[in-house]
């Protein structure tokens, strides 16, 4: 643990978890998706659902899904520029069997018509995991520069991954791989120890049977 468990992230307040944490999820939503965002379903589970608009968690995951950072003033006025750039929203609540009290659910669709679906917990100073992942359910927390690659569960492909951060001299710290069944849809979440080149992440965009590649750096 060091200081930043303890007091929270540089952010625009009032809350780590329901503000800091939740325009968090809203920008790793964004970032998974790969494009602006046209339309959103936000759904807030628990204390969440009981404490949205005082704490400014809806202001909060809009500014994230356009893309702003937890410390940019402009999610105080999120809900405007939301309106300026033609993004669309709706927020409701519901209710989770076993989930965490500062959940929400992000139905999206991109300005091509891609969707995501996320859900995803605030955990505390400003930490947040990503709980499902287009109805897969997975865990990674983005919190270090993470690598998540959506595929088909294939012999070798995790070694096609290896084999190319390696080019870049990319170390992996830590590797996660998500599946339901074997040969059906997978996730693959990497922590890396330094960003890899462009050009080594749109080598493993062009890997058949890889769906998706998306660096993190939230």
């Amino acid at each position: 643990m060091n200081v930043f468990d303890i007091i929270g992230p540089v952010m625009i307040g009032p809350s780590s978890s329901h503000t800091a944490g939740a325009a968090r999820i809203g920008r790793i939503t964004r970032l998974l998706l790969g494009e602006p965002v046209k339309t959103a379903h936000i759904r807030f589970h628990g204390s969440f659902a009981k404490t949205w608009q005082g704490h400014g968690t809806d202001r909060a995951v809009i500014g994230g899904l356009l893309g702003l950072t937890v410390d940019d003033e402009k999610l105080r006025r999120s809900k405007k520029l939301a309106q300026e750039q033609g993004m669309e929203y709706d927020i409701s609540t519901v209710r989770l069997r076993d989930a965490h009290p500062n959940t929400v659910i992000i139905d999206a669709e991109g300005v091509s018509g891609k969707k995501i679906s996320v859900q995803a917990a605030s955990v505390g100073g400003g930490s947040v995991k990503i709980q499902y992942l287009n109805g897969l359910e997975v865990g990674f927390t983005g919190s270090k520069t993470t690598l998540v690659i959506q595929h088909r569960d294939e012999p070798g492909a995790i070694a096609k991954v290896s084999r190319l951060l390696a080019a870049s001299r990319t170390n992996i710290a830590t590797m996660q791989v998500f599946r339901q069944e074997a040969g059906g849809r997978a996730v693959m979440a990497l922590e890396l120890d330094s960003v890899p080149e462009d050009s080594h992440i749109e080598a493993l965009r062009s890997v058949p049977g890889f769906d998706s590649v998306t660096l993190l750096r939230v």
